[in-house]
């Protein structure tokens, strides 16, 4: 923990797009003791928090469980009194309707030191990711932000029902889809039009986000027949009607309500599943394997006139371990793989011999030509012997070293459950899939999207067909397979 006086960090982390944190919110993140945050917070928030941080969940929900205000007021001054850097990490922004104001009363109060981290309000983001203007010209030149879910305790609401029906632009209410029945009739007895245009977002910058859009007399039946549920904001306004025309969700997110399993290992998901985040799937990261470096000796590389990497492991790992990269002049350099290649470019090598596909055969008659008396190859342990098998039958003297293993991460029923309960499950390596297979003791459910060949192949062996194979072999590719299959099925083109 910090030695340093403690301060406390009232931060906005928005309304659930992690890509709408702000660099100052993820910086305090990352050098917080203490993390307290809501319930409405996105995950990979969290995921900012340094190593040893304790992250503590103070969140309420509608109707569910609750963490009285008190003793989350509580916990921030205790930490901050011990010397720590607190983070109390809300949804949305601390100040609008978020209690932040009452929590930095209390530490004024107690003579500590604070400091506010405002955040993207969902009454401005959830409105713009469905195509939602708060303020146009000619149509709305002022917005009201309005709770629908006063303290049920007071004897008499503190609304001006009139005021509002006479607000002359347009009225966002936060947290109001249960008392939705009761806000239209209120405005509507009070004056306010019942055919002007309305609109209810649920979820609002979260994979799944949808709206209900229609006039105000007629919402709270749309809404509920639509089934929608809390997070949910509602638009009153001459604007809700330019959802239908701005709407840009259904191009910008073609994955909008497709949950995808990641079965990648947790140094390598992030890529892929920042990927199909922005392409507004809900990702459920499950990481099947770990990879683990191994101790090795590297033979001088000048003795061999082949060297070939079967991995972007491989190719990262060797290239950490050269102390010299002109011991790579020697040998002719084999790759297989995009990702292998893309590796090696990374470290400013070009290898000589690319397949044309990503799996050890294509390599093997890539190289039928190929003059090799003495190869290295350079790979995991208990890796496919396809490429050294075949260079020995022409009678190259072939040493094989390998540089990591590949393990098994544990599986707990909840993740399981998850990864068996989305859409799609994807593998990025055949390892990945048996792994996956032993701790989860099936493949059924989801359909299986595979990276190549090879994987493809392992899963035959597990006793399932892959329903989306990629056609370029690399992450990028797995992801554009995945998208091209979900519009293909929304479509109803491929059942």
């Amino acid at each position: 923990m910090s030695t340093a006086a403690g301060k406390a960090y009232l931060v906005g982390a928005g309304p659930g797009d992690p890509g709408l944190l702000t660099l100052r919110a993820a910086e305090v993140l990352r050098t917080a003791d203490v993390v307290l945050h809501d319930k409405l917070i996105p995950r990979a928030a969290l995921e900012l928090a340094r190593p040893g941080a304790k992250v503590v969940d103070v969140g309420k929900t509608g109707g569910g469980e609750q963490v009285p205000q008190e003793d989350t007021t509580g916990l921030l001054l205790e930490h901050v009194r011990a010397g720590r850097r607190v983070v109390r990490l809300k949804g949305g922004d601390p100040f609008v309707f978020g209690r932040g104001g009452e929590e930095a009363l209390a530490l004024r109060e107690a003579g500590l030191d604070f400091e506010v981290v405002p955040g993207v309000t969902a009454g401005v983001a959830a409105t713009a990711y469905a195509g939602i203007p708060v303020t146009q010209r000619g149509m709305a030149s002022a917005v009201a932000f309005v709770t629908g879910h006063e303290d049920p305790a007071k004897a008499a609401s503190d609304l001006d029902w009139p005021a509002l029906a006479a607000f002359p632009g347009t009225l966002v209410f936060y947290m109001g889809v249960r008392r939705l029945p009761r806000i239209a009739q209120q405005l509507i007895a009070a004056g306010r039009s019942p055919d002007e245009p309305a609109a209810v977002v649920e979820r609002g910058t979260l994979p799944g986000q949808r709206t209900v859009a229609g006039a105000l007399y007629g919402i709270a039946d749309a809404a509920a027949q639509a089934a929608v549920r809390p997070p949910s904001i509602t638009i009153v306004g001459a604007v809700a009607a330019l959802h239908g025309r701005l709407d840009w969700l259904p191009i910008a997110w073609p994955l909008s309500g497709v949950r995808v399993a990641v079965t990648r290992a947790r140094a390598q998901a992030g890529g892929v599943a920042a990927r199909l985040r922005a392409l507004g799937a809900e990702v459920v990261e499950t990481p099947a394997i770990r990879i683990e470096p191994l101790a090795a000796d590297l033979p001088a590389l000048e003795a061999y006139d082949l060297l070939c990497l079967t991995s972007p492991n491989g190719a990262q790992l060797l290239m950490a371990a050269l102390r010299d990269a002109r011991a790579l002049a020697g040998p002719r350099i084999a790759a297989v793989g995009p990702g292998t290649v893309a590796a090696l470019r990374e470290r400013g090598v070009e290898p000589d011999i690319v397949p044309p596909r990503a799996i050890a055969e294509a390599l093997v008659e890539a190289l039928r030509d190929v003059p090799v008396h003495r190869a290295l190859v350079v790979g995991a342990q208990d890796g496919r012997d396809v490429l050294p098998r075949a260079l020995r039958e022409r009678g190259a003297v072939v040493d094989e070293v390998a540089l990591y293993r590949t393990v098994r991460e544990p599986l707990d029923d909840r993740a399981r459950r998850a990864a068996l309960g989305a859409d799609y499950l994807t593998f990025a390596s055949g390892s990945a899939a048996r792994f996956f297979a032993e701790a989860a003791r099936t493949l059924a459910g989801p359909r299986l999207v595979s990276i190549g060949p090879a994987t493809s192949e392992v899963l035959r062996e597990l006793g399932a067909e892959p329903d989306v194979e990629a056609v370029d072999h690399t992450p990028e590719g797995l992801v554009a397979a995945l998208v091209a299959d979900a519009q293909r099925r929304r479509l109803g083109t491929d059942r």
